[in-house]
């Protein structure tokens, strides 16, 4: 059963913009970059993501979104636990980031 993961990033307020753009360009390049060892195959699909754009007001601070999409769970673990592309991304942005939150879910599981 398919699994949503939503990334939710604020950059700290020293970072410039195009700081901010090759970290979310280096996010979305995640759905080539991460191969599945098994099938040698990008295996996270990249929904989409970029600026926040709410009118609401009830970003929290929030300044960027993304959601991407695991086929399962297992694709999920290795994603969190052994990816080397994500893990990379994740070494490349940690010090441009205030706060992170990311919230997982599966469709029509309440």
């Amino acid at each position: 059963m398919a699994i949503f993961h939503i990334i939710l990033l604020k950059f700290k307020d020293l970072v410039t913009p195009e700081e901010a753009k090759a970290a979310c360009e280096r996010m979305l390049a995640l759905g080539n970059n991460c191969i599945h060892p098994t099938t040698q195959k990008p295996y996270v699909k990249v929904i989409g993501g970029g600026k926040d754009n709410s009118p609401g007001g009830r970003q929290n601070g929030m300044t960027h979104a993304f959601i991407t999409q695991f086929d399962n769970e297992e694709d999920r673990k290795y994603y969190a636990e052994k990816d080397p592309a994500h893990f990379e991304y994740i070494a490349s942005v940690k010090d441009l980031l205030e706060k992170i939150q990311v919230v997982d879910f599966t469709p029509d599981v309440f």
